[in-house]
């Protein structure tokens, strides 16, 4: 599927370099620094795109190797159809990882330089560069609109696949993940379509720029309309998603520390702790006097006493690791809300700046551009290339942040195994340097061994029943506390469509651990 899509735009982006040049030559020699740099930045991304969907198809290859064959024609089961589905979302979705960072220069870097390109055109008249401007902002629109067409698509797909894992779950975890991502998804594909119909826009209105179309004008209103009705759309989503953040962040808050909400379970253990250890005390000093003692009866009692030393030892003892194990529990369930806040103020964070700021400017830019179509206005008021660029900037910012993070705990996954491997678990053997550091490029893969798994394995081993491994000794008050947090994060009986006593039983299933950690990782990263 992949191969009819990308040669499409590159051939007549680079067609459409040559019709500009070859109009503009005789105006060129003035501005050869511009012209130079718009033709490399055009073929610079037409050869990137061609390499991001020989990279997508190399990735796909690789995957196929270790796979069975597959069935004969005429024999095709639904489960073989199911799996056609997956390796066609599979790819589609490693294409589209791998035009992103193409996307991001685009975005970021080439559609700013061009609004200056063409805010300096405009200025001096020079008919020369406003063809290469819009020679280029052809082969860069082109680009935006074959990255966001497949991601509209693998979206879609997605969407369409977590409808029917929630139609199939009905109740519980998996129900509620699968409908959460159903929603997201969905909203995603409505959103890239609309982008998908913007960037067709902008297309349209570089190509009327570039053969000097008498429509230039209404071209350009519109494609300043579609992208202002984008950019409004996703700033307002973010502000949504802003809103959910911080409602988040404030039920976990609302929690409390618990080194203060357990002060007083700890004091009971400690004083239970206490009273073991008197009691074993005088248990020994009872011992001691019965060895002192003279009579028949003595060995007798010296028997007894031992015995009973040898109990309230016992009891203490168990009263010393309760203590412990509850104090242990209270710095668990401190680290894993303290970790929930932090994820939700940098959701907030980044959801300010890249989408509400980044996304709005976007949007005003988009205004601009409409308003001053098929006038001088840019030519004297470069209102237009500055709200373009700081909108970019923004959205540029925040998507090198989220880069570098992603890629700084590829490293940690592959460097380091044992940070965040299971404590029943043996850590995977730990990569050298390098192969960490080419693990730590594959944009392309998410982490699965990280620390936000890490944090959901913790919250769901002080929330789960006692039939669960290594959380029968929790005590009753932090296991409520623990359910408490998952309530704030979204995780409750309401959200997943049962009764809390049902919903309890589901926390002291085994055959529910799985679905029920994919769970709270998910609620850890969504606002």
């Amino acid at each position: 599927m992949s191969t009819p899509v990308h040669r499409t735009p590159a051939p007549q982006a680079a067609a459409a370099l040559t019709s500009a040049r070859q109009r503009g030559e005789g105006s060129l020699s003035g501005n050869s620094l511009e012209h130079a740099f718009l033709r490399m930045q055009s073929s610079a991304g037409n050869r990137a795109a061609t390499a991001a969907v020989q990279r997508a198809r190399g990735m796909d290859k690789g995957k196929e190797k270790g796979k069975g064959e597959v069935p004969k024609a005429g024999g095709v089961s639904a489960g073989a159809k199911k799996s056609y589905r997956d390796e066609i979302a599979g790819l589609l979705d490693r294409f589209k990882k791998s035009l992103d960072p193409i996307d991001t220069f685009i975005k970021g870097v080439q559609t700013p330089t061009n609004a200056g390109f063409t805010q300096q055109a405009a200025a001096a008249a020079n008919e020369g560069l406003k063809h290469s401007v819009a020679a280029s902002g052809t082969s860069a629109a082109s680009e935006n609109l074959l990255t966001e067409a497949t991601g509209t698509l693998v979206n879609g797909m997605d969407a369409y696949k977590n409808m029917k894992d929630a139609k199939k779950h009905r109740t519980g975890a998996g129900h509620h993940t699968a409908q959460k991502k159903a929603k997201t998804k969905g909203a995603d594909t409505v959103i890239g379509a609309a982008g998908s119909a913007s960037y067709s826009a902008g297309i349209a209105k570089e190509v009327t720029k570039l053969h000097k179309a008498a429509d230039a004008a209404v071209a350009s209103e519109a494609s300043g309309i579609a992208s202002a009705s984008v950019g409004a759309i996703k700033g307002i989503r973010a502000a949504f998603r802003v809103g959910g953040a911080a409602s988040k962040y404030r039920k976990v808050k609302e929690l409390g520390d618990p080194h203060l909400v357990h002060a007083q379970s700890l004091a009971r253990l400690n004083q239970s702790r206490e009273q073991a250890e008197w009691a074993a005390a005088e248990a020994y000093v009872a011992l001691d006097a019965y060895w002192d003692h003279e009579g028949e009866e003595r060995l007798e009692l010296v028997s007894e006493a031992i015995d009973a030393a040898w109990e309230a030892t016992g009891e203490a003892r168990a009263a010393a690791e309760s203590l412990q194990r509850a104090e242990k529990d209270v710095e668990k369930l401190n680290s894993v809300q303290e970790y929930a806040k932090k994820k939700q103020l940098t959701k907030i964070g980044k959801e300010t700046i890249g989408g509400a700021l980044g996304e709005s400017t976007k949007a005003a830019a988009g205004v601009v551009t409409a308003v001053a179509a098929g006038t001088a206005g840019l030519a004297s008021n470069p209102v237009g290339w500055g709200l373009a660029g700081a909108g970019a900037g923004l959205v540029l910012g925040v998507t090198l942040y989220k880069a570098l993070r992603a890629a700084t705990k590829r490293y940690e996954e592959a460097r380091h195994p044992e940070h965040w491997a299971p404590e029943n678990e043996t850590p995977a053997e730990a990569s050298s340097r390098s192969e960490s550091l080419k693990h730590a490029l594959k944009f392309w893969q998410k982490v699965s061994k990280g620390e936000r798994q890490a944090m959901a394995r913790e919250i769901y081993a002080l929330a789960a029943g006692p039939d669960i491994t290594g959380a029968g000794s929790t005590t009753a008050e932090m296991r409520d506390s623990a359910r408490a947090l998952l309530n704030a994060l979204k995780s409750g009986p309401a959200h997943h469509k049962l009764d809390p006593e049902t919903w309890a039983d589901t926390l002291n299933d085994p055959a529910k651990t799985t679905g029920w950690i994919k769970e709270i990782a998910e609620q850890l990263a969504s606002g």
